[in-house]
């Protein structure tokens, strides 16, 4: 792990020499609170962590503080890059393009947090069937640009010294490179946090092996979640109130 994680080392004395009269000015200095920069994934997350809860409210600082406090004591939430595409209504989920549009709005009232968006696409294709004695025609909806999004600002603020840790919100393997690159190229640190809620979710292997430390979500961290939730009225940061969807209400459990 990269030296800026540890803990001030102070001064050390060696026991094979007369101890000094003094260490009046020699006390290491204190050091400023660490600046952070957060990464994330937003289907990543969702899909991981929030899908069919009622976590789906979810304030991203306030998750951040609960994962990174008890790791890191104080430190500066510098920015949050926020990577998402904005989605489409489905027979099965109408009104999912407003409660999203709803959500992004409340996420808008963070004042250190931007908005990144990819592209959403939605196609009709044909694939051969199991048994091969045909093809079905399904709908696939697919996500495009964020993991690429992501990886290019970890490395852009990095290069501008923008943070001195990291911490990713994903469990795409698609990262791993980004993140070993810029851990052997910068000194910086950078952790990441697998969206594993659903217990059919693991993290993956290769992103903790290249990253500095996990605070992976967890299934045992109901609490954690529930209190990260922004308050059911959030004051937008152009005026005016964001309320939360009825529908991601704690006691309902659809879209």
């Amino acid at each position: 792990m990269p030296p800026i994680l540890d803990e001030p080392s102070g001064i050390h004395h060696d026991t094979n020499t007369a101890p000094v009269a003094s260490t009046a000015g020699l006390e290491a200095p204190e050091r400023e609170p660490l600046r952070v920069n957060v990464y994330v994934d937003g289907f990543n997350l969702y899909f991981g962590c929030l899908e069919n809860t009622p976590y789906r409210w979810l304030d991203i600082s306030q998750l951040v503080r609960n994962l990174l406090q008890p790791m890191l004591g104080d430190f500066t939430l510098n920015r949050i890059r926020y990577f998402t595409a904005r989605v489409s209504d489905r027979p099965e989920s109408p009104g999912s393009s407003l409660r999203q549009l709803t959500y992004l709005r409340a996420l808008g009232s963070i004042s250190t947090l931007s908005l990144h968006l990819g592209q959403f696409k939605t196609n009709k294709r044909s694939y051969k069937l199991a048994d091969g004695s045909g093809f079905a025609e399904v709908i696939r909806s697919e996500e495009k640009g964020s993991d690429v999004n992501l990886a290019s600002y970890l490395i852009i603020d990095a290069v501008d010294h923008c943070y001195d840790v990291a911490l990713v919100i994903s469990n795409d393997t698609d990262l791993v490179l980004p993140i070993e690159l810029t851990r052997q190229r910068f000194a910086v640190a950078i952790g990441v946090s697998a969206p594993c809620y659903f217990r059919n979710r693991r993290p993956m292997a290769d992103l903790e092996r290249v990253s500095d430390f996990q605070v992976h979500i967890r299934p045992e961290h109901k609490q954690l979640l529930a209190a990260s939730q922004f308050p059911v009225r959030v004051e937008s940061a152009h005026g005016g109130a964001v309320v939360r969807p009825e529908r991601w209400a704690p006691q309902s459990r659809s879209g």
